[in-house]
């Protein structure tokens, strides 16, 4: 007696369950790596730490890296062109300029170019901190518990 499976008359398939799995994590794998070749045009700067308020609204940015260089709006260029331009700024649109200084710049290019802005006309600039203290940075704090909750 012959017994039949029912498989004898079927044909050999291929399922494409498992082929779009893995063709969805190569289309994957291919996003995350463009987006980690992506180059950063910024300028590094190892910022001072401080507290400070937000600016808001179009600013000059000039950098100050730590070799002395300036660049103003990420173009470098020389410090008297950028004097010329963040001044002329001022006086047509009054766009405060916000100095990015590296910690390792030095202190006297930051202060000559602070002294510069004043008296071509600049009446407002900052300087640009990261935003936390050292001590901060030192202690890692719990989050604050919400008012009204109690902590056990």
């Amino acid at each position: 007696m012959k017994l039949r499976s029912g498989y004898e008359d079927r044909k050999a398939r291929v399922e494409l369950v498992s082929l779009m799995d893995v063709m969805f994590l190569i289309l994957v794998f291919f996003i995350y790596s463009i987006f980690s070749m992506t180059v950063h045009r910024g300028v590094r700067v190892n910022l001072p730490n401080a507290k400070g308020g937000k600016m808001t609204g179009e600013v000059s940015l000039i950098t100050l890296e730590k070799d002395g260089l300036f660049s103003l709006d990420r173009q470098k260029m020389p410090s008297e062109e950028i004097i010329r331009i963040a001044s002329a700024r001022w006086r047509e649109e009054a766009r405060p300029v916000l100095i990015s200084g590296d910690r390792d710049a030095p202190l006297g290019a930051g202060i000559e170019l602070l002294g510069r802005l004043e008296k071509a006309g600049v009446e407002k600039v900052s300087f640009q901190v990261s935003g936390k203290t050292p001590e901060e940075k030192a202690r890692k704090l719990p989050p604050p518990v919400p008012d009204g909750s109690s902590e056990k």
